[in-house]
């Protein structure tokens, strides 16, 4: 097998073919409409992508991914409707996976989803976000197929630095020693907390339920709290001060029953302006109620929209909290750009690019700049391959706390067979606990125990059946 030589001169990472990708969907059912910004979702379909690559010497294996196709949040555009916006997504799977098999020349893991999303974004131009969708999801797919080939686990390929971050295609202001030295101190944890969203039509209390869903599973933030130990929360806001205040009134009085919690707030570019989000935050520092709330916020997210927040300095409200961008990290410089406007934060999101997530974490650690940090954010991923590679990867990461969203609002793999789900199950008894219809997510004390992450292959020890799912529409 050809190995590369020019990462660092300290690895040496092997080159593979993209030979075949197939590209399936299965519609998911919420169990509770899940409000985020102006949209609310009730159902959407799952993508699922078997991919197949070859090495140098022709052997080949095929690995998967999965995501989510979510309305509304890659682009927000009123003039789209939900379904157009699925489209969208179905689109960029198909034009990555088009653009992926054209490339003819074998590449190193990176190189192929940086020369991937590259080209995507060429024949999709206007929406970094949504045509960076497919190429993500190739990108794991392809991972984990060629750890599969090889007999490694994601932790070993990423940290041995096997995907081949370095050469040609590493950006400038990243040092090729310095980037696998950073892979090289990696450690993945044994489990990680679990950070509960509270979404805008969540129930607070378990007298705000109006329709009660019989399925076994928490409705309200008093129930979650009660059934799975958090004390990580993510809230979200609508951009209606009056509204956001009442409604963070009655989440201070559930959360404030507990010993200590953290939380971060999630503006969903709800904000027009600065002064608006100023407004809010004085409202919030003049309550007595919120005292121990205001006190909790790590950190706020995405206040402006993506539209005006590279135009719209911070300023004094940079030294109130800390501020990460999220929708506005449309690409590999979006942060750059970001700091100089009072930003200290930015995402990982598996539908962003596994890679830009540790090209992220590479930048925060060789900075030298004290405050920078990356935070795990959610699209509902759903239990299977999609929470799973997820949580492997903030693991690795470093990170303490990720957004954990899809055990609440979808109830365990649903639309899956039986026996898919009891391979899920046996691969990871750690990650799941056996619910009314199969696995469900497992959040004991706050906390997902994911040591069975470490399986050969990107985190998963069992392989979803396509069989059972329909092609792409």
């Amino acid at each position: 097998m050809s190995m590369d030589r020019s990462i660092g001169g300290l690895v040496t990472a092997p080159r593979i073919r993209i030979v075949e990708i197939d590209a399936f969907e299965r519609e998911i059912s919420l169990r509770l409409p899940f409000r985020f910004g102006a949209a609310t979702l009730e159902k959407a379909p799952q993508a699922f992508l078997r991919v197949r690559v070859e090495d140098e010497e022709g052997k080949t294996a095929i690995g998967a991914a999965a995501e989510m196709m979510v309305p509304k949040w890659f682009d927000k555009n009123p003039a789209f409707t939900p379904a157009q916006n699925v489209d969208q997504l179905r689109g960029s799977i198909r034009t990555a996976a088009a653009a992926s098999l054209e490339a003819s020349t074998p590449a190193t893991l990176f190189a192929a989803a940086q020369l991937n999303e590259m080209e995507t974004a060429r024949r999709l131009p206007g929406n970094p976000l949504a045509a960076g969708f497919g190429p993500s999801l190739i990108a794991r797919g392809a991972l984990d197929a060629y750890c599969r080939l090889a007999g490694i686990s994601f932790f070993d390929a990423v940290r041995r630095n096997v995907i081949g971050i370095g050469g040609p295609m590493l950006p400038g202001d990243v040092a090729a020693d310095a980037a696998s030295a950073v892979l090289a101190g990696l450690r993945p944890a044994v489990s990680i907390a679990a950070r509960h969203t509270i979404g805008l039509l969540d129930p607070v209390t378990e007298s705000e339920i109006v329709d009660h869903v019989d399925d076994g599973l928490p409705q309200s933030l008093e129930a979650v709290i009660a059934r799975y130990g958090n004390r990580w929360f993510k809230i979200k806001l609508s951009g209606a001060i009056n509204a956001d205040i009442d409604r963070l009134a009655r989440i201070a009085a559930v959360l404030d029953r507990l010993p200590d919690y953290r939380v971060t707030v999630d503006g969903n570019e709800q904000f027009a302006a600065a002064d608006e989000l100023a407004a809010l935050l004085a409202r919030i520092a003049a309550m007595p109620r919120l005292v121990r709330l205001r006190a909790a916020i790590a950190f706020i997210e995405q206040p402006f929209s993506r539209a005006i927040t590279m135009v719209t300095p911070l300023g004094d409200l940079a030294a109130q909290l800390p501020f990460l961008i999220d929708e506005s990290d449309d690409g590999d410089g979006a942060f750059a750009r970001a700091r100089p406007l009072g930003y200290t934060g930015v995402s990982s999101k598996t539908c962003k690019g596994i890679y830009r997530s540790l090209m992220k974490a590479i930048r925060i650690k060789t900075a030298g700049v004290p405050g920078l940090f990356l935070s795990g954010e959610d699209l509902t991923c759903q239990a299977g391959l999609a929470v799973q590679q997820d949580l492997a990867l903030v693991s690795l990461l470093g990170l303490s706390h990720v957004e954990r969203n899809g055990h609440h609002y979808v109830a365990g793999m649903r639309g899956a067979p039986q026996a898919e789900k009891a391979r899920f199950a046996a691969a990871h008894p750690d990650l799941y606990e056996q619910g009314r219809d199969g696995p469900l997510l497992s959040i004991r004390d706050g906390r997902i125990a994911i040591t069975s992450l470490g399986a050969v292959g990107y985190a998963s020890g069992a392989l979803p059946n396509f069989e059972a799912m329909k092609p792409l529409s």
